[in-house]
């Protein structure tokens, strides 16, 4: 068995226990890696991200009589509520964010079914991953599904990204960018892809045979609210609105340096950030298609370094293991923190000749703040979301 099919196997066994009887769908969304474009999205810039084996799936069985019943299988905990009219729930956590998608799905017309749905996850939480892109790709997927076919016809992958968006920006509170969802949603099998979150135009980078893409779990989870993302996003707009131009995507080196006698010392480095993390993530795009590691670790080194130094979204743990990794690969690859920041995971490529090295290099040298062995998983780029085929 697939571990999709481990995980449906398990979900079919929770849904049975909680509900009786069996789904009438299966919907699955991965969860993703971003290479390189950290905190770009929401600037209207640039990222290059790809979707991972480890997925949110949502067991869905339609009444629309009743109301919806949810129950979250990795936490052992379950909400109720009539779709129309949802309301945030003050419980908070994964309530939200389920409800958050019915509201956007009741906001854009969908007549949203009640009924009996489980979800589960292999995407672990507060780590990068974006198991909260993941959970709400999969839940519209889910929902439009259960509102019928011709429904579902009418939504392509980078509307339910959007919604998807939406939703996180509403009831959960995290004024998130769109680089997640569309990674969750349109993903391409072997591929990385190059969004760019202003004209939302995709295009598939077609990864080398022979690199290997390794994330490692710092083990500092992270929270996105609590972890000041808003406030980079505000600060960001303030730098936005000192340079005059409507977002930081529309700023570039020459102008930063003109307008440095405006800046202060937060707006330039934040700034600076987004600047350069836009022009290395279209370098790297152009690198990886041509099968450049060198050029492609090179400029992933230097985002950690402006990660951390220009927009203050690392943490010791972080630093200490993309420097270790940095070291193990060598030339040939690089490494840095992904994710909104804060801590989570560190993703490395390298060619996948040095990946025993690397892990070695990486159990050797490092253990969490708690003191254990980092989670190390070497992922290949999966598809975006859908309904599985039964």
């Amino acid at each position: 068995m697939t571990p999709t099919d481990h995980l449906s196997a398990r979900l079919a066994v929770a849904f049975a226990d909680a509900f009786g009887g069996t789904p009438a769908l299966f919907a699955r969304a991965p969860g993703r890696v971003n290479l390189i474009g950290e905190h770009t999205d929401y600037n209207d810039g640039f990222a290059l991200p790809m979707a991972i084996g480890p997925e949110t799936q949502v067991a869905f069985r339609p009444d629309r009589a009743a109301p919806l019943r949810v129950l979250a299988c990795d936490f052992d905990e379950s909400d109720q509520f009539v779709p129309a009219g949802v309301e945030p729930c003050n419980a908070g956590g994964w309530r939200n964010y389920v409800r958050g998608v019915v509201d956007e799905l009741n906001r854009a017309g969908v007549a949203v079914p009640g009924g009996d749905m489980a979800i589960a996850g292999s995407l672990a939480r507060g780590t990068g991953l974006s198991s909260s892109a993941s959970l709400q790709v999969g839940l519209a997927h889910a929902l439009l599904a259960g509102a019928g076919a011709i429904v579902a016809a009418q939504w392509p992958a980078i509307a339910i990204a959007l919604l998807a968006q939406r939703a996180e920006c509403g009831f959960p509170g995290v004024r998130c960018g769109n680089l997640d969802q569309i990674a969750s949603a349109a993903a391409r099998a072997g591929h990385a892809l190059l969004i760019d979150c202003r004209s939302l135009d995709l295009r598939p980078i077609p990864l080398p045979d022979d690199m290997a893409v390794m994330i490692v779990q710092s083990g500092v989870q992270r929270g996105l609210v609590d972890g000041a993302y808003n406030t980079r996003r505000t600060e960001c707009e303030r730098a936005a609105a000192i340079l005059g131009v409507a977002a930081l995507r529309d700023a570039d080196d020459a102008m930063l340096a003109a307008a440095r006698h405006r800046l202060d010392d937060l707006a330039w480095q934040r700034a600076a950030h987004v600047i350069g993390d836009n022009r290395r993530t279209l370098q790297a795009a152009e690198a990886l298609a041509r099968g450049d590691l060198v050029t492609t670790g090179w400029l992933m080194r230097e985002s950690h370094r402006s990660q951390a130094e220009h927009f203050g979204i690392t943490v010791p743990d972080t630093d200490r293991l993309a420097a270790l990794m940095n070291d193990a690969i060598g030339d040939q690859g690089g490494a840095r923190q992904t994710g909104g920041g804060f801590g989570g995971a560190v993703v490395g490529v390298m060619r996948a000749a040095h990946v025993d090295a690397v892990r070695d290099a990486v159990l050797a040298g490092y253990r969490t703040p708690a003191g254990a062995v980092p989670a190390i998983s070497v992922e290949t780029a999966a598809a975006g979301a859908g309904i599985i085929a039964r």
